[in-house]
């Protein structure tokens, strides 16, 4: 519309050289349904770790000494156990990550601050007297399972789950 002024704050970035225009439309669609969480692999951890007895928080923000706040995918509270499923590029998985080839400026800085943050995020927790389990995307199901039980122990009964 003419005379209407666009208040898309991306489009300001854009203008400012600040993030990269999306190549395409679709690619901006793709981009737009990335999930913060419940990923695909986080919801097949949670149904099965429900199946077996285990209930939890999910997408549950911690509020650390130091005023460090952390958003695992998986919490048991009563054990400290924080666990966190991450996808292979956006936190810069050593075995499927790749560097990225287009607009290298803008991605390869936000994914090695999406690093820096993890580390920072598993400090503050191990501080504060927390378990920290780290799983990738690609990790089997199984796998998944079983480190998450190895550091909780038996069935943990905690408040409400969603599966």
């Amino acid at each position: 519309m003419p005379g209407k002024e666009n208040n898309d704050p991306r489009e300001k970035a854009w203008a400012a050289g600040t993030y990269p225009k999306p190549a395409n439309e679709g690619r901006s669609r793709n981009m737009k349904a990335n999930r913060r969480s419940d990923t695909k692999p986080e919801i097949a951890l949670r149904r099965a770790l429900h199946a077996r007895g285990y209930r939890y928080r999910k997408d549950f923000r911690l509020d650390l000494p130091g005023g460090v706040r952390v958003r695992p995918d998986i919490v048991f509270t009563a054990r400290k156990v924080a666990v966190f499923v991450d996808g292979c590029f956006w936190h810069v998985c050593p075995e499927h990550g790749r560097e990225p080839t287009s607009n290298e400026w803008y991605w390869t800085p936000k994914l090695r601050r999406n690093v820096e943050r993890d580390r920072a995020a598993d400090a503050a927790l191990q501080d504060a007297g927390w378990h920290v389990v780290r799983l990738w995307e690609h990790v089997s199901l199984s796998d998944a399972v079983e480190a998450v039980m190895a550091a909780t122990g038996p069935a943990a009964k905690e408040g409400s789950a969603s599966p």
